[in-house]
Formats: C-alpha cells, sequence, structure tokens
C-alpha cells in the first residue's frame, strides 16, 4: 500500500469516525426531561434498587425524618462487619482470605475441620491442565495481564467437558477452580509479560499446596520466593477487603446481569473481567501510584500542606498528571465519611512503612488524604462529601510489597472472584428473569431514501 492509498484510507476512516461520533451525540436536556437515571443512580447519588441479596452490604448512611444522613462506611460480609472479620484472623495470627471466601461462598464462617478441607479443595484445584500455561500465556504473551487473564479464563472452557452444565453444582466446582487458579494466570502472565517485553529471566514456580492464597503470590511471583510474615499478611488482608463489596459495583452487576442469560460461567468471569479493567472501576489503584509518582516530582517539600494543596487544585483543573480532572483514590460512589476498607488498609500501610523504611512516603499520603477533599470542595460542585477509598491505599500497599503496577488490577481479580462466584449462584439460585432495563428511542423518524437520491458526502475510497 503505497502512501497515498494509506492517507486515502486514513480520511476516509476519520470521516467515519466523524459520523459514528454526530450521531451518538443525544442533548443533555433530554435526560433530565425523561427522569433518566443515569449510572442506575437517583440525582441525590442513591443507586436505583435493582436488586436483593445477601452476600455484601455496604452501609454509608442512615435516614432520618426523610433526610439522608452520611455515616462513617460500614462494610459487611453476610451480615458481619468486616471489621469484625480482620480482628478475628488477625488476632489469631492466620490468613483470612480462605475464611472469608467460604463465609462469602457458603454463608457462614466455617469452623477448623471446614475450613481445612475446603483449603484442600482449593490446592487440588490450583493445578492449570497440563500444557495450559504454555500454549495459553507464556507463548502469547500480553502487555495487559486483566486481558491474559481474561483470555485464559475463556481458555479454560475448551478445558471442561461440562462447560455449558450450568447446574449448582457443576457451577460451583468451575468456581472453585477459578478461584484456585486466578492467581497462577495472574502471575504467569506477568512473568511470560516481564520475560519478553522487558527482557527479565522468566521464572515459573507451581503453586505450593502447602501455603495460602495470598503466600502463593509472593512465592510464584519472586525469584527466590521469599517473603516475611508482614507481607504475607498485608497481601492476604488486601485480597479480603477486596473480595465483595455488593451488588451493585460494576463488576458484581455484571456477573448478575450476564448471568440472567443463561450462558456459561466463564463467559460470565469474563465479563466481570472486563469490567474490573476500567480506571473507573479496578484499575484506579495502579492509577493512583501513577498519581503519587508526579506529585514527588512536582511538589518540592512533602510536608508543605499549601504546595501540596496547590498541587491537587492543578490536578482539579486537569493541569496536572494525565490532564483528567482527578484525584484518584479519592471519592466514591457510595462511601462520602470513609470507606472501611481505606480505614483498614491506611493502618496495615503504616506497619508496612516502617518495616520498608517509607515513613516519609505514608506520610505525603496521609497529607493528600486529608487535603484532597478541602481541594475537590473548593473546585467541584458536590452534593456529598468524599474521603479516600481502597484504591488510595491499596496501590501504596502493593507497592511496598514490591509488586509490579501491572498486577495491581489483577490483585483486585484475584479477590472478587469470590464475590463474583457468590452472586452468580445467587442469581442462578433465585431464577430471576434476564435483565434488561429500558432505553428510550429519541431518534426523529425520518423517510427511508432510496439509493439514487442519497447525496454523496465523502468520494469514494481511492479516489484523488
Amino acid at each position: 500500500m503505497d502512501s497515498s492509498e494509506r492517507d486515502s484510507k486514513q480520511i476516509y476512516f476519520t470521516h467515519l469516525t466523524t459520523l459514528a461520533e454526530e450521531c451518538s451525540v443525544i442533548n443533555p436536556e433530554l435526560f433530565n426531561k425523561y427522569i433518566v437515571k443515569r449510572g442506575l443512580r437517583d440525582i441525590d447519588g442513591i443507586g436505583v434498587l435493582v436488586g436483593l441479596t445477601e452476600i455484601g452490604e455496604v452501609h454509608s448512611y442512615i435516614i432520618d425524618e426523610n433526610e439522608m444522613i452520611p455515616v462513617p462506611g460500614r462494610l459487611l460480609y453476610r451480615g458481619i462487619d468486616i471489621n469484625d472479620i480482620v480482628n478475628g484472623f488477625f488476632s489469631e495470627k492466620r490468613f483470612g482470605f480462605e475464611e472469608s471466601s467460604y463465609l462469602l461462598l457458603f454463608g457462614d464462617l466455617p469452623d477448623n475441620r471446614e475450613l481445612e478441607s475446603f483449603k484442600q479443595i482449593l490446592a487440588d484445584y490450583q493445578k492449570l491442565p497440563d500444557n495450559f500455561a504454555r500454549d495459553m500465556i507464556l507463548n502469547a504473551p500480553s502487555k495487559d495481564m486483566m486481558n491474559v487473564m481474561a483470555r485464559s479464563v475463556l481458555g479454560l472452557y475448551s478445558y471442561d467437558e461440562q462447560a455449558d452444565d450450568t447446574s449448582l453444582e457443576n457451577v460451583l466446582r468451575q468456581c472453585l477452580r477459578l478461584i484456585a487458579c486466578f492467581p497462577s494466570l495472574a502471575v504467569y502472565g506477568y512473568q511470560a509479560y516481564a520475560h519478553y517485553h522487558g527482557d527479565s529471566s522468566l521464572f515459573i514456580h507451581s503453586p505450593r499446596p502447602d501455603l495460602s492464597i495470598a503466600e502463593n503470590i509472593l512465592h510464584m511471583l519472586r525469584p527466590d520466593s521469599k517473603y516475611t510474615e508482614l507481607e504475607a499478611a498485608l497481601l492476604d488482608l488486601a485480597l479480603v477487603l477486596h473480595a465483595e463489596h455488593g451488588g451493585g459495583n460494576n463488576s458484581s452487576f455484571v456477573t448478575h446481569v450476564v448471568t440472567s442469560s443463561g450462558t456459561d460461567t466463564y463467559s460470565v468471569i469474563a465479563a466481570a473481567m472486563g469490567s474490573l479493567k476500567g480506571p473507573k472501576h479496578g484499575g484506579a489503584n495502579a492509577k493512583v501510584v501513577q498519581m503519587f509518582a508526579d506529585i514527588k516530582e512536582n511538589v518540592r517539600h512533602w510536608d508543605d500542606e499549601e504546595e501540596i494543596e496547590a498541587y491537587l487544585i492543578h490536578l482539579l483543573d486537569g493541569e496536572a498528571f494525565d490532564r483528567q480532572g482527578i484525584i484518584y483514590g479519592i471519592g466514591h460512589a457510595v462511601y462520602s465519611i470513609s470507606d472501611p476498607r481505606a480505614v483498614i488498609l491506611k493502618d496495615a500501610a503504616a506497619k508496612l512503612a516502617r518495616e520498608k523504611g517509607m515513613e516519609s512516603e505514608y506520610q505525603l499520603y496521609t497529607l493528600v488524604e486529608k487535603l484532597a477533599p478541602q481541594a475537590i470542595t473548593q473546585v467541584r460542585k458536590i452534593y456529598k462529601g468524599v474521603s479516600a477509598n481502597v484504591d488510595f491505599y491499596s496501590g501504596f500497599v502493593y507497592s511496598m510489597l514490591n509488586i509490579p503496577p501491572e498486577l495491581f488490577t489483577p490483585l483486585f481479580a484475584i479477590a472478587r472472584i469470590v464475590g463474583w462466584s457468590a452472586h452468580r449462584i445467587e442469581e442462578l439460585v433465585n431464577a430471576g428473569k434476564i435483565i434488561r432495563p429500558s432505553y428510550k428511542s429519541v431518534a426523529k423518524r425520518r423517510d427511508y431514501v432510496p439509493m439514487k437520491d442519497r447525496n454523496p458526502i465523502l468520494c469514494n475510497l481511492g479516489d484523488s
């Protein structure tokens, strides 16, 4: 193809892009006219009720005399406060992710025998099919680990003789297998990327059945497989906090929507992965770390509140970092006063910062957390308060664990696959209708125009 032909095709494609954009614009006033709940949220920010769940509860306000009053955020798994769950396994100095997974999937906290049996099932399911890692991951490396994982999930369909069986027992088997092998899919995907795109040595460690999921992630990721007790404990904590967040978050809602169509488990989880990848959802934690790297480069004195606040205002005005006008990690669709996950992770981050000698970075995070709501109030008109969300400190914790940014969102997926599995099962058990919300067409009626009467807008492809 010569340069003139390429130029002609580019002109035509630019023209098509313009047409696609112009025919997709909807007058913003029409959304108000027809009372459209954009984002499935009321004008005051309360989510539109579209379903019921017993899995997770997100609590952020109370109603007093018909007035919504924000309160410190709470997160409950099967009715149990996340703080109590965390304090429970922390006080007994054991890992909590497997225990929390059992709770979310089966409704109650396991006793010791039930927990050990559950962990054995997961250990049995850790091994990927023969040659799967080589054929699906190592031979087709990608620069995006979420895409690798989603592709691998769809690939596992081909290795399952009962892939389309949506009976409860079979779906549970599929979900447990995915929960168990997600760490391998993520870490092997990264190792392939680092080797083929980063010229690093290729390390492939098999998961060990005697290790927890958090320990196995560090074992498989690090060349020497070494980690401290605190490192493993805090990664385990992060997994617990990310495992579930009610049915209304984007990826869990996607799980309900796609499950309601009657499709297979692998398609459902791959769709949820696509949702979680987005920077407005699970991809935000990597953005927080990138934003702080920019802060460190442009703020000379990390303890100067005026200098930090000035940077944050520039950020909100679209004059700093990625020019998107967003302070990543601040604000949440539901929480306003506080995100309980961020509160827990903040304390954990302080402990790890002391072990890693990164107290100054931690203090910078706390100052930005303090000053960001003030800057947002000054620049934006907001209907509710804002606070740090879980992404604000999770990326910092992962960085201190020397986990590469490419794995930040996959770690979210490794945890949230548990919540997705519970929501898929809940949707199947309750046998609801296919989820199909209403969209009103606002297009004007027009007559069909015969080919001979249509006016050409652009020359044919290839014409000069």
